[in-house]
């Protein structure tokens, strides 16, 4: 139902080094139509349209969202969608003042609420479940190291900091910086530390912890950044974990209980499958940060410049936005400079997508790392 995620600027110093290196190698029903605020398009032209065959999406807007005086906007980091269609967005402000670092919009763009001063300069991850009757928010910050369970207002029910627990952070010199969650089946949920030692925490549906498994490498079960791990549970496939192991520009299938399953795979076909053998590893992803499902299709934004969907059998359907020499031009040499010039962001494309999601629609939000935010709204005009 939902998404979100430090960015390579964040605090890590070696999650921008595994950046640069990588580089170098709502719900919105069908007759709501959401705002066009601050819309991207020229007076006479034109909405672009991204996709291809069932799965064609219309740019309708690139500034999405009516943005009020209070919050000075960040890089947005993370987004996800309620029941009602309500949509949230975690952004990193850098303001000198504490700002709210979650902001909620209506499905036309209005703004409704928002709340998390303790997220402020970390904002990052959002996805929303629903226990029982409610849907609680579960938010991650980078910065702060703040993991929390809220109400869809922001009211903490539980909140975890260091996982101590976990025997991984004795040390104070350890980093630990999380960036994501994803649930399991049991009602229980997975802390990734995507952007410190690149663990993933599973915890019961108690908030206890259970067991730690990844750490840092390029091994079957290892990561370079887990920034985001999804339930894969979609109809016919047995559910599992699916890690956007991002420095290792691969997806990485494993067990509900951590085993490594299989990275996923394409041959010169594009036809899919899991390896675990390193030199056979042809990757369909770039630069993988998130996830959310909606039916049968995995969507995945890619810091590239991209956001690719894929079938029930993890075949690409389509990257939507994809150019190579428009990445190429936003990769800069790993110096990145389109994300600092708002000018040079032209219509029907992406610059760095840090999380997407899908409304009930089948309409998806984009939200990106750059300098003072970005969200975009495509349209399902399939």
């Amino acid at each position: 139902m939902a998404a979100a995620h430090q960015c390579p600027s964040d605090d890590s110093a070696t999650s921008r080094r595994n950046f640069l290196h990588a580089a170098g190698a709502v719900a919105a029903a069908a007759s709501v139509s959401p705002m066009i605020l601050n819309a991207s398009d020229k007076a006479g032209t034109k909405s672009p349209l991204l996709g291809t065959g069932e799965f064609q999406y219309e740019v309708v807007s690139h500034n999405w969202g009516e943005v009020p005086e209070h919050i000075q906007w960040g890089e947005t980091h993370g987004v996800a969608v309620d029941e009602e269609g309500l949509v949230y967005i975690a952004h990193r402000s850098n303001a000198p003042q504490s700002v709210d670092a979650i902001v909620v919009f209506d499905p036309s763009g209005k703004f409704v609420r928002s709340f998390g001063k303790e997220y402020h300069t970390g904002g990052h991850g959002v996805d929303i479940r629903k226990e029982g009757r409610e849907e609680f928010l579960y938010l991650c910050s980078t910065r702060t190291g703040l993991v929390t369970k809220t109400t869809l207002k922001g009211e903490i029910v539980w909140k975890k900091e260091r996982l101590l627990e976990t025997g991984k952070y004795d040390d104070p010199k350890t980093p630990y910086s999380p960036t994501n969650i994803a649930f399991s089946p049991d009602g229980g949920f997975y802390i990734g530390d995507g952007y410190g030692s690149h663990f993933i925490h599973q915890y019961d549906k108690d908030a206890k912890w259970i067991r730690t498994f990844g750490g840092v490498g390029t091994e079957p079960g290892q990561f370079k950044t887990p920034h985001g791990q999804w339930l894969d549970n979609r109809p016919g496939r047995q559910p599992s974990l699916v890690v956007a192991d991002r420095a290792n520009a691969r997806l990485q299938y494993l067990t509900l209980d951590g085993k490594h399953i299989g990275f996923l795979t394409q041959d010169k076909e594009g036809n899919p499958g899991l390896t675990s053998d390193m030199s056979k590893l042809n990757s369909p992803v770039s630069f993988p940060a998130h996830f959310d499902i909606r039916g049968d299709v995995l969507l995945v934004p890619d810091l590239h410049a991209r956001v690719s969907l894929f079938d029930k059998n993890n075949k690409v359907i389509t990257h939507l936005g994809y150019d190579p020499e428009w990445t190429k031009t936003v990769l800069g040499d790993g110096k990145f400079p389109i994300r600092v010039d708002r000018a040079l962001w032209p219509n029907g494309k992406f610059i760095h997508p840090h999380d997407a999601c899908f409304d009930k629609a089948g309409n998806i939000f984009v939200v990106e790392w750059v300098l003072n935010g970005r969200v975009s709204f495509l349209r399902n005009v399939s």
